[in-house]
């Protein structure tokens, strides 16, 4: 591992431990008991945005390594920061991390699964046809490392310290705010020849494409008839690909191809700005509620 992926690993296991000192164990157990909205958290990630990302590159006429990109990132879980986002956006963070750890483990299965069909079913695609190896391992050391750890200390500090738990909420919050924008601030930085004039039609793509995953958690989160409260997390998590995973299979399955590490990279970017986007306006919404 890096130093930069150290320090982000970092980062992100501190804000999830943020997001933990304001939730209970009870709210686990709630969560337990309606499984129907894990399912409704499920259902855009794996069923909804893979198959509609199959329907646009099928009507669509992009380059191969375009398609490929998207359908590759359509494939990909959410991950850590969904979690953070929805407690921002005032959501279900409870069911937000209970969809986010069960969608890593059905990715082990499911992301090679939904790639290689809808790349084989697509002409313009087939060509591309890769049978992605996912190790297993690194889910599993994300998963504890970057969830189940953070989350554990975060539920039992705010158990056994309840006082000192208070006291660190509001400064970490902070922290997980600053955190996000300079995600964006960084990746601009990093990315500074996405910006190019050329690019453009290239966001555009991702803006769209990121706008139907949010918008398929919305129409399924109706359909089931779930709160608002859950709708916010399953939005998030239905518009919150893992693009750092995408772009770890890019490198070494797809020698990084500049089309598709454009693509990836330009997601990594805006689904936070989409998210925080999000999380404001619903912030906002609830400051305006009247208090009865």
């Amino acid at each position: 591992m890096s130093a930069q992926q150290l320090i982000l690993s970092v980062v992100l296991a501190t804000m999830v431990f943020s997001v933990a000192l304001e939730l209970k164990v009870d709210d686990f157990k709630r969560v337990a008991q309606t499984p129907r909205a894990v399912i409704c958290g499920l259902i855009p990630q794996f069923i909804l945005l893979p198959v509609g990302t199959w329907a646009a590159t099928l009507a669509l006429d992009l380059p191969p390594d375009i398609e490929v990109a998207m359908i590759l990132v359509a494939a990909c879980p959410g991950g850590s920061l969904s979690n953070v986002i929805t407690h921002f956006g005032r959501g279900n963070t409870a069911l937000s991390v209970s969809v986010s750890a069960v969608a890593s483990v059905i990715a082990l299965v499911a992301t090679p699964f939904n790639f290689s069909w809808i790349v084989a079913n697509n002409p313009a695609t087939a060509g591309w046809l890769r049978t992605l190896s996912i190790d297993p391992s690194d889910i599993w050391v994300s998963l504890l490392l970057l969830l189940a750890i953070p989350m554990a200390l975060g539920l039992s500090l705010t158990h056994f310290k309840p006082a000192l738990s208070k006291k660190l909420q509001k400064p970490l919050a902070n922290f997980s705010l600053v955190a996000l924008l300079a995600f964006i601030v960084i990746g601009l930085i990093v990315q500074r020849q996405l910006l190019a004039i050329g690019l453009l039609p290239l966001l555009v793509i991702v803006i769209l494409h990121n706008a139907s995953g949010l918008f398929f958690g919305f129409i399924t989160s109706v359909a089931m008839r779930v709160s608002e409260y859950d709708r916010r997390a399953v939005m998030i998590e239905g518009g919150m690909q893992n693009s750092g995973l995408a772009l770890g299979i890019i490198a070494v399955q797809f020698n990084s191809d500049l089309g598709m590490v454009l693509i990836a990279s330009l997601w990594g970017i805006w689904h936070i700005v989409s998210g925080l986007s999000l999380a404001f306006f619903w912030r906002r919404k609830n400051a305006a509620r009247p208090a009865y």
